[in-house]
């Protein structure tokens, strides 16, 4: 059962992959914001998916996030999500991300509990209308 109170914690290694130099958001090699963004994501996300009921996904409809602190390539961050308010569909996590020296980030975000089914169709349909012949069988 979804419900207030549940934690995730999620680490990864800062690769060069994740460095505002080579993501673009940046001309330095540390952690890139956009990725850190992810990383909080993710880790929201993996906590809630296994609660689903068959056929619910969850989808990112918005994220405050301070990034605090620069981390270098080699070093860990560690995000901690804790879900803080259920409203029907509506998920509210607070997050917090740390290096092995300090806090490097916080965020607020927002998931909501969409049908897959149902959001595939209206995204195939939105497609359809910008592109008339494209065909989503072959």
């Amino acid at each position: 059962m979804i419900k207030p109170g549940l934690t995730n914690e999620k680490t990864w290694l800062v690769e060069s992959k994740h460095l505002a130099s080579a993501f673009g958001s940046g001309l330095v090699d540390v952690l890139a914001t956009p990725v850190l963004v992810g990383f909080c994501e993710e880790c929201a996300r993996l906590m809630v998916e296994p609660l689903l009921a068959e056929g619910q996904k969850t989808v990112g409809i918005s994220i405050n996030l301070h990034h605090l602190a620069a981390t270098p390539p080699g070093m860990h961050v560690t995000v901690r999500a804790k879900l803080a308010e259920v409203d029907k569909r509506r998920l509210l996590f607070q997050i917090k991300a740390w290096d092995e020296q300090e806090c490097v980030g916080e965020a607020e975000h927002e998931r909501f509990i969409i049908d897959a089914d149902r959001f595939e169709q209206r995204i195939e349909e939105k497609a359809r209308k910008i592109r008339p012949n494209i065909n989503p069988d072959s």
